[in-house]
């Protein structure tokens, strides 16, 4: 079983229980005054107050005062222009990319338009990344029209950075098309530690996986960040996982956010950085953490966030030119409350209809039958999501049992689903295992059927169905019916899943 605990801290800490006073008591004392009263009752007013008399203080000898600060913290601190900023403050922080696509793009640049007028230019035409990526390969007019908004606004103001599709019937044919946004900003170095990233996207605190602060914003804003550049944000407390011990073979990081989901419930964040450190995370690869931050929003999350290391730079490599300035958490930081886990003893997980924190284990669901699996989205669609599925089906030597789908996220993964070979599989690729274990063929990349998208979208269910998922939400409709049940899993648990034909704990292939 699963052993998580919350750190009781002293009276004195930053730990609240009371939520209203929360930005009061949390970082700041008050000071308590004195009221001398008048002599004269009949007045009945206040002749003066009084500040208590303190010690005097002698000048500091070993330079300016500093007051410790969270990663979080220090990013919004120097993206403001501030030496320091606790949780209360509101500061205008300036971004460094603000990404926008198909869905909410044409809504920003509209109100960009309507107030600040339809010949400005945008702040910066180098810092706005615009990727087509949710209702891409479809019919439906009003999604296409979606994409010729971006089209036409991308190339009247000569945004730098516009991945776009025109030939929705070959993605191959489109070399500037990746994907889904979120691993796209990843994979073209759009995402650098110590720098402050926005999008029109609740999932784009995945990029929080780079030691930068990333969040999802509405349009309005977007619209708003489009012709200033800056945006008024309120800074948040943060809540700090500290994750220990030896990773199992058979546990994901999708394992792990499950898990925290489930301990601190999807209202548990609300507005808060959540931050992950330890052991555990520091083995994580790159792919991995920004599984762990994908999900920090259906925790109520404003943010996720990793420190950088040289896991971190490494991926970095080769992808961007930009400096960057990773900073970190002061050893002194305040965190409203830390959780602690040994991940040695946790097992694999699945949230259950219809709640990212109707948290169970595997192998206590196998009498649910399931009607298919589902492979894809920013949480389960990246090039090591498909790899660790190939291991499932190349371990069990089966054919799936039920119709098995599978989207990689960008252009990029579905080359290496077609290209790399699978460890221990004789040089197989994961396509040549998929093709032998019955699975569909990997469709377009793209957020596919994730968001339910139009009628038409691949992999949608039209039907109430029973899923199990690698994608991160199971609220009802998700996925296309509103009748329809899934399964949040790891890329592990569905694959074991889809060649049982019921919720499935993959150990039952891995060892």
């Amino acid at each position: 079983m699963a052993s998580s605990s919350v750190v009781a801290p002293p009276p004195s800490s930053s730990f609240i229980s009371n939520k209203k006073d929360a930005s009061l008591s949390a970082f700041s004392s008050p000071v308590p005054f004195s009221i001398p009263k008048c002599k004269k009752q009949a007045l009945r007013r206040i002749v003066s107050v009084m500040a208590p008399q303190q010690a005097e203080r002698r000048p500091a000898t070993t330079g300016s005062v500093k007051t410790a600060m969270t990663m979080t913290e220090k990013i919004l601190a120097k993206a403001s222009e501030k030496p320091h900023l606790g949780p209360g403050e509101n500061v205008w922080v300036n971004v460094d990319t603000l990404m926008t696509h198909d869905v909410c793009g044409p809504g920003s640049i509209a109100i960009f338009k309507k107030e600040f007028g339809y010949y400005l230019l945008v702040w910066n035409r180098e810092k706005i990344v615009s990727i087509p990526d949710h209702y891409i390969f479809t019919s439906d007019e009003r999604a296409n029209h979606n994409v010729d908004i971006l089209r036409d606004f991308c190339m009247e103001q000569n945004i730098k950075y516009f991945y776009d599709i025109k030939d929705l019937s070959n993605f191959k044919a489109n070399p500037d098309y990746k994907g889904v946004c979120h691993i796209a900003l990843a994979q073209e170095g759009h995402c650098r530690p110590g720098e402050v990233l926005l999008g029109t996207d609740s999932h784009t605190c995945t990029a929080g996986a780079f030691g930068q602060f990333a969040t999802g914003i509405g349009i309005t804003d977007a619209g708003f960040v489009l012709g200033a550049g800056k945006l008024l944000l309120k800074v948040h407390p943060t809540l700090r996982f500290v994750m220990d011990g030896e990773m199992p073979d058979y546990l994901l990081a999708k394992d792990l956010i499950l898990q925290i989901i489930g301990e601190i419930s999807v209202s548990g964040a609300t507005y808060k950085s959540m931050e992950f450190v330890g052991s555990t995370v520091e083995s994580l690869s790159m792919e991995e953490r920004m599984t762990l931050c994908n999900m920090v929003i259906e925790a109520g999350g404003k943010n996720g966030v990793v420190p950088a290391d040289s896991t971190t730079y490494k991926y970095l490599e080769n992808k961007t030119s930009v400096p960057y300035e990773p900073v970190y958490s002061d050893s002194q930081a305040r965190f409203l409350s830390e959780y602690r886990f040994d991940i040695s003893k946790l097992e694999p997980l699945v949230a259950k209809p219809h709640s990212p924190d109707k948290r169970a284990l595997a192998r206590e669901c196998k009498d649910v039958k399931i009607d298919r699996l589902y492979v894809g989205s920013c949480t389960g669609g990246k090039t090591e999501d498909f790899m660790a599925a190939a291991k499932i089906f190349l371990a069990s030597g089966k054919k799936v049992k039920v119709p098995t789908f599978l989207v990689p996220a960008t252009q990029k993964v579905w080359m290496d689903v077609y290209s790399l070979p699978v460890p221990g599989s004789g040089g197989k690729t994961c396509s040549q295992i998929f093709e032998e274990a019955g699975c569909d063929t990997p469709a377009s990349p793209s957020c596919g059927a994730c968001l339910g998208g139009p009628k038409d979208t691949y992999a949608r269910m039209n039907e109430p169905k029973v899923c199990v998922s690698t994608i991160n939400r199971n609220f009802p409709g998700r996925m296309g019916h509103k009748e329809g049940q899934i399964y949040l899993a790891s890329r592990y648990t569905a694959a074991a899943s889809a060649l049982m034909g019921y919720v499935t704990d993959p150990r039952e292939f891995l060892h």
